[in-house]
């Protein structure tokens, strides 16, 4: 357990608690996460999950972008609904992706653990993109993907960092509950008020 980790793990909980929140602030800490992240996955010879920071670098200013326009035009964090159609096409894009990537992996890098590395870097750049979008399911995959991560970071000594993705866990079941009750509020506003 070194400072960096321990650093990296306070930021975390402070940009995942802001997103739940739906605070503009989850952006500049939770790009600073992913920086720190990235190094330390580097480190410990996890380069899906470096490469995943990246792309979590990439789609935070794209959700940055996204939540900045939808609140000047709705002065709020709206949460938008996606089909089941969607989901189960994206998550099977997503499976595919992660196969590809876990192949490179295994046979042009030391990767510690190539496919389960690929395929959990793949299903978060999908529950990031929800995230960004502002899709409710973003929490439900979110739970699946760090239970398996708190596995993975057990298995590579990162015992912090494991930790912190059991907080993940109960964080997002708690995004989803705050998420739900927040689109249930959302859709009540926007019912036909009788006279």
């Amino acid at each position: 357990m070194s400072n960096l980790e321990i650093f990296s793990v306070i930021i975390s909980l402070i940009g995942v608690g802001l997103t739940i929140l739906r605070n503009m602030w989850c952006w500049p800490f939770n790009m600073l996460a992913y920086i720190l992240y990235g190094y330390l996955f580097f480190t410990y010879q996890l380069y899906g999950e470096v490469i995943l920071q990246i792309f979590f670098s990439v789609m935070n200013l794209y959700g940055f972008y996204v939540w900045m326009k939808g609140k000047q035009v709705d002065h709020d964090i709206k949460i938008e609904p996606l089909a089941f159609s969607k989901i189960i096409l994206q998550l099977m894009i997503s499976a595919i992706a992660g196969l590809a990537f876990g192949l490179i992996l295994k046979n042009f890098t030391n990767a510690a653990v190539p496919m389960l590395d690929a395929q959990l870097a793949a299903f978060s750049l999908l529950a990031t993109y929800w995230t960004s979008r502002k899709h409710i399911a973003t929490w439900v995959l979110w739970v699946v993907v760090d239970i398996i991560y708190v596995g993975m970071f057990i298995y590579k000594d990162l015992y912090l960092t494991a930790g912190l993705y059991a907080a993940f866990v109960v964080m997002a079941a708690y995004g989803w509950h705050q998420w739900l009750r927040v689109q249930s509020q959302q859709r009540t506003e926007l019912m036909p008020t009788e006279n």
